[in-house]
């Protein structure tokens, strides 16, 4: 019952500063307009709706903070608190920044980057993963360089361990970037793996109810959010939102205990996608990567002939299985879900292209 009031509370809270964020940036004139033909939406529409879920968790957390004692705790200490919010904060900021003056794709970096080192500095990172191959644990702590101490705090940087988590949460909050095309898709998936994440949390394995709890506030404020998103969308998540949320899920995979694994099945549709579009404009097209285009899955899908609803609904159903199969096995038997994941990825492209080629010879 404790979790399921805070996640009415961050649900409700989440929807109701939607509203304002939305009234916010219509008066901004904050809008994403119809004015390429990748963008599927026909009229202008309210950017920044990000703002409104980064609120709602955070003002949670700070009410959980004030009236009980389950926050901070062993996993979420205080110093993983600050960074996580430092690093939120600066995705904010340079995701409004990029919603209102349009940026170009190469400052689209800087933010992002700035928000894992702050996580980073704050002692939060990668220092073991499950052994692949064998029982046990490969840790990641190797190459340790102590850079100083600030505030009385000691400043090291761990070559493998913080180089993983630079490049895991970067290649997270890219994917949640990318992915930000089709109404609902991105928040629906947050609030999906942010359950998931939830139930291991809770597990007789695992056990971290402070996990837990973060993790349940995450999912209500994407679910709020997602009242509004939802098709046909009343307000964007702008680049923000979009980032933040990848931002939030790759931090909830290292504070559970390296649960990366279970990370990628839930994420592992579109982290495919993401690097088959990267590899397709560099090595076919020869263009940069930061310009966008129609052809992600999501897109596909709706031009071999799945409506709006029935796309978002087909990958947050992957997302949804491949993560609740996660919790029933362990380190191997996620390899081999991944397996079968990268399986269903080649699947539904040979699909959607075939569709896609049909559809198109059909026309006059």
């Amino acid at each position: 019952m404790f979790f399921l009031l805070w996640f009415i509370i961050a649900t409700a809270l989440s929807a109701l500063l939607t509203f304002f964020v939305r009234n916010i940036a219509q008066k901004l004139r904050v809008v994403d307009k119809p004015d390429e033909d990748r963008k599927i939406h026909s009229r202008p529409t309210p950017l920044l709706g990000g703002f409104a879920p980064f609120a709602a968790f955070w003002l949670a957390l700070l009410a959980i903070m004030c009236t009980t004692d389950q926050l901070p705790a062993r996993y979420i200490a205080p110093d993983f608190l600050v960074g996580a919010f430092v690093g939120g904060l600066i995705i904010m900021v340079g995701g409004a920044l990029d919603d209102k003056l349009r940026l170009r794709a190469r400052y689209l970096l800087a933010a992002p980057l700035l928000a894992v080192l702050a996580v980073i500095a704050s002692g939060v990172g990668i220092e073991f993963v499950s052994h692949p191959t064998r029982e046990g644990l490969l840790y990641l702590n190797q190459f340790q360089w102590v850079l100083g101490t600030v505030f009385g705090r000691t400043i090291a940087f761990v070559l493998v361990a913080d180089a993983f988590t630079v490049l895991w949460l970067m290649g997270m909050m890219f994917t949640t970037k990318l992915l930000d095309g089709l109404d609902g898709l991105v928040g629906g998936i947050t609030t999906i793996g942010a359950f998931i994440l939830f139930a291991l949390s809770l597990s007789d394995k695992t056990f971290q109810p402070d996990v837990a709890l973060f993790s349940i506030i995450l999912a209500g404020a994407a679910l709020g959010f997602l009242f509004w998103n939802a098709h046909p969308a009343k307000i964007f998540l702008g680049e923000a939102g979009s980032v933040w949320l990848g931002f939030m899920l790759g931090l909830l995979a290292i504070i559970s205990g390296g649960k990366v694994a279970t990370a990628l099945l839930i994420m592992g549709i579109p982290i495919l996608d993401v690097g088959w579009v990267i590899l397709r404009r560099l090595l076919h097209e020869h263009r940069p990567v930061g310009r966008g285009d129609s052809k992600h899955l999501h897109f596909r899908l709706l031009t071999a002939g799945l409506s709006h609803r029935a796309s978002v609904l087909l990958l947050w159903s992957v997302a949804a299985l491949f993560g609740i199969a996660s919790l029933f096995v362990q380190t191997r038997g996620k390899i081999y879900l991944l397996v079968v994941l990268v399986v269903v990825m080649i699947t539904l492209a040979i699909w959607v292209t075939r569709k896609s080629h049909s559809s198109s010879s059909q026309q006059p």
